[in-house]
């Protein structure tokens, strides 16, 4: 049986992307590991082991075209309202918070934060689905 055990983006400051990461998601350093050409940078919540892989190439200089393939990674929340007003007084991108409903059933309540990296990451309110 396969566990997911991490996912990777490319960032172009690894301080400012652990920064954020550690502001916005309480995210904290799991392991780094430098090589010559590029550092491998993971953090995680302790309430998980799944990690998020944070990897800077040192040649790097310009920022990262996402393209249209990138999706979202999604971090779940207690209080969708308090997440969203403390993104709003820390200054972290947050668009508003919107709800989705699947045939007239709640699904989600939520709203998407923006990384350094221009990365899209759903906030979504625990519960349900989300549990």
């Amino acid at each position: 049986m396969s566990k997911p055990v991490h996912s990777m983006i490319r960032v172009l400051d690894e301080q400012r992307s652990r920064d954020y990461y550690a502001r916005a998601f309480g995210l904290e350093v799991s392991g780094r590991f430098d090589f010559p050409t590029f550092t491998l940078i993971y953090m995680r919540d302790a309430a998980s082991p799944f990690e998020l892989e944070l990897t800077v190439n040192k040649d790097r200089t310009e920022p990262y075209a996402l393209g249209d393939g990138y999706g979202h990674i999604a971090f779940t929340v207690a209080d969708i309202e308090a997440e969203h007003a403390r993104f709003e007084r820390e200054g972290l991108p947050a668009t508003p918070v919107k709800e989705l409903a699947h045939e007239g059933t709640p699904l989600a309540r939520f709203f998407f934060a923006t990384d350094p990296d221009g990365y899209k990451i759903e906030v979504i309110q625990r519960g349900g689905r989300f549990a």
